[in-house]
């Protein structure tokens, strides 16, 4: 290998470009250094912010630490792809049942899984004796604040990515490696005094800038909230989301023109982002089964899904009853 091969930066110039025709948005590289928020995610979890979801505390160690991960690592490669597409006008009729816009296409975990494999594929034929591990959201890692350190956008403080040009509709990978490459400089935070999410959210969910009560917000209780009933207190804030919520990047003022993708697997298969709850209701396994073949949607089950759904109807015929009241009143 000659010299400008093994030169460090030429490395991570390659890696990018060869990441970047996978069909990642945005990439960048930090240091497989020890995670900065280990107490206060030992203090989240110890406080029961996480719920019902105990995966969380689930290989501590590791998820806070990228060399326990992967022995040896020495870098993270960060990558985005935007899954943000428009949506057509909902329907008119029937009640709709809204969906978070990152589970209305292909299971996400497959396409980004696959691309990661060819990169970190890639990696080790190009530089032998490199060592990779990949992971998604469903590894233990600390992906956005990863994110957030390699420059691939800013943690805001609805607890998203945010990057100034693509927003915050974004998927997260990460390719970690025994390859010692020149870190890139972490985003800058541009949240400011801006307070649209905190506000904007239902049911309180976002304690303080940066801050999430899991067990509150929408997607939680929509998702991985699956043993018992939404908390009655909570069912009337759910309003008509039937899986996941959107709301609070839908007002975060850096997605007023967000990047689309071209992606053809990050295609809406419900083009108005909304399902019909009515016949959710009356969908049997087969039919589930059916309409999320590939899907992300498969994180909750029939049960999970109907009972959303019971919530959705609720919460729209309480609305429908309150303006009949109202124009009474008139």
């Amino acid at each position: 290998m000659n010299a400008v091969a093994i030169d460090p930066a030429h490395i991570a110039a390659e890696i990018k470009q060869f990441a970047r025709k996978q069909g990642f948005d945005l990439v960048g590289i930090t240091s497989a250094e020890p995670s900065h928020y280990r107490d206060y995610l030992r203090q989240w979890l110890d406080d029961g912010q996480a719920g019902q979801m105990e995966f969380l505390a689930e290989r501590f160690d590791e998820r806070t630490d990228p060399a326990k991960f992967l022995p040896g690592a020495k870098s993270v490669i960060c990558v985005a792809m935007t899954y943000y597409t428009p949506l057509l006008p909902e329907p008119e009729q029937g009640v709709a049942g809204r969906v978070a816009r990152y589970a209305l296409a292909d299971d996400y975990h497959e396409l980004i899984k696959d691309r990661l494999h060819d990169l970190a594929d890639w990696i080790r034929a190009t530089y032998p004796g490199a060592h990779t591990r990949t992971g998604v959201d469903t590894a233990p890692l600390m992906e956005k604040e990863l994110a957030a350190r390699a420059g691939v956008g800013f943690f805001g403080k609805n607890s998203c990515i945010i990057n100034e040009r693509a927003g915050s509709w974004l998927l997260l990978g990460e390719v970690v490696t025994s390859l010692e490459l020149p870190v890139d400089a972490p985003a800058v935070d541009r949240c400011g005094t801006c307070r649209r999410c905190i506000d904007a959210c239902p049911t309180g969910a976002i304690t303080g800038p940066y801050q999430l009560n899991a067990t509150k917000c929408i997607s939680y209780l929509t998702i991985e909230h699956r043993e018992g009933d939404i908390a009655p207190e909570l069912q009337t804030q759910v309003g008509d989301w039937l899986y996941g919520c959107d709301i609070c990047q839908t007002v975060c003022p850096w997605n007023h023109a967000p990047l689309s993708t071209l992606e053809p697997a990050l295609q809406p298969r419900f083009p108005t982002g909304t399902l019909n709850t009515e016949t959710v209701l009356d969908w049997n396994i087969y039919d589930y089964r059916d309409a999320f073949r590939h899907s992300a949607m498969k994180r909750i089950k029939l049960p999970q899904l109907q009972r959303n759904a019971i919530t959705v109807l609720k919460n729209q015929k309480k609305v429908e009853r309150g303006d009949a009241e109202t124009q009474k009143r008139k």
